[in-house]
């Protein structure tokens, strides 16, 4: 692991620690924005670890990213973290001005289309993109587009378009942004190596991460609840059905973290397609066993509010939705495997 690795995972599992707690939990569902935990991980680097130290970043790769990611899934971080990692390596990316603040992206939805069009000296952007990561409380938007066969990066300044509110089941904000041709801060070609898609494959790229992290958090929870709660004068986890399940949980939740981090791997290596495909599903394959379980494990406490095992479960839920559920990108490993023909399955698989 790298010195940076190795700092961002201590500064950031502190920092978590400290300031993510239940209570700041509950307020942000209730819609308050918690300033106090984004100005600590702005001032801790931790917003930035891809963007250049030059350009006022950390410098990292993806591999310090994920450190960073499955941390803040774990905690179950009510902040826009990776929506703002991925937009700022993107700004970056395409030699654009980072801003401070928060970050979304734009389009997050596969059958969505922003359209970018020349205005004078400057770009105009218009269209429709929905259940966008914190878009109304996000200072800025970062989208990328097709312009005549050229994947572009613009970075759109909040309230220039119209936001209509609404919430996942982890009541975290999803909104729907129109813009109608409103103009941009700013907008350039992207690095040839990014593709149109690049939202939606680096979102299922974070997303597999921050659930890998939240799958750590429910595996130590039911473990410590199974030490912890007693019945028949012991505690229910030295009971061997309990412990099959856990046995299971702690699997799922081991495969899942290495397809996510396999996957940053692969992201800092360039071409990411097939292995973020495999992260997303096996992520999002694991958060339904693993939920059930822990709930099953929890029982009837585990189903309050008042417990916090609904903060990550129902995260599980909602995040492995978004940005391509596991049976979109299955069905899409598939085509690109059918399509490289029996030849190139074994060769391909090994190759990784």
């Amino acid at each position: 692991m790298s010195e940076l690795r190795t700092l961002l995972g201590e500064t950031v599992t502190r920092l978590f620690t400290d300031l993510v707690t239940k209570e700041l939990i509950e307020a942000a569902e209730k819609g308050a924005w918690p300033d106090r935990l984004w100005r600590a991980l702005e001032e801790g680097g931790l917003t930035l670890p891809l963007v250049p130290e030059t350009h006022g970043g950390a410098g990292g790769t993806w591999e310090d990213a994920h450190v960073v990611l499955r941390a803040a899934g774990r905690h179950t971080a009510p902040v826009p973290l990776a929506e703002t990692i991925v937009g700022s390596w993107l700004l970056a990316g395409a030699g654009l001005t980072v801003p401070p603040g928060p970050l979304t992206v734009a389009p997050v939805r596969g059958d969505e289309r922003l359209g970018l069009a020349r205005a004078g000296d400057g770009w105009r952007l218009s269209g429709t993109a929905t259940r966008v990561p914190w878009g109304a409380a996000a200072g800025h938007v970062v989208v990328v587009t097709d312009v005549a066969g050229r994947t572009m990066v613009a970075l759109v300044a909040a309230g220039t378009g119209r936001a209509d509110t609404d919430r996942n089941l982890a009541l975290e904000p999803r909104d729907t942004l129109t813009f109608d041709e409103v103009p941009v801060v700013d907008a350039a070609r992207a690095p040839d190596r990014l593709p149109a898609h690049a939202i939606r494959l680096y979102g299922a790229l974070v997303r597999s991460a921050q659930m890998a992290g939240a799958l750590d958090g429910v595996l130590q929870q039911s473990v410590r609840y199974a030490s912890e709660r007693r019945q028949f004068g012991r505690p229910i986890g030295s009971f061997q059905a309990i412990q099959q399940q856990l046995a299971v949980l702690a699997g799922h939740t081991a495969a899942a973290g290495i397809a996510a981090e396999q996957a940053c791997r692969a992201a800092e290596r360039g071409e990411c397609a097939f292995e973020v495909a495999v992260a997303k599903i096996r992520a999002g394959e694991a958060a339904g066993i693993a939920a059930s379980i822990a709930h099953q494990v929890h029982g009837a406490i585990g189903f309050t509010y008042e417990h916090a095992l609904h903060f990550a479960t129902r995260r599980l839920w909602s995040w492995r939705a978004e940005f391509g559920s596991e049976s979109r990108w299955a069905a899409g490993l598939g085509h690109a495997t059918a399509a490289r023909g029996a030849a190139a399955l074994w060769p391909d698989l090994t190759a990784r």
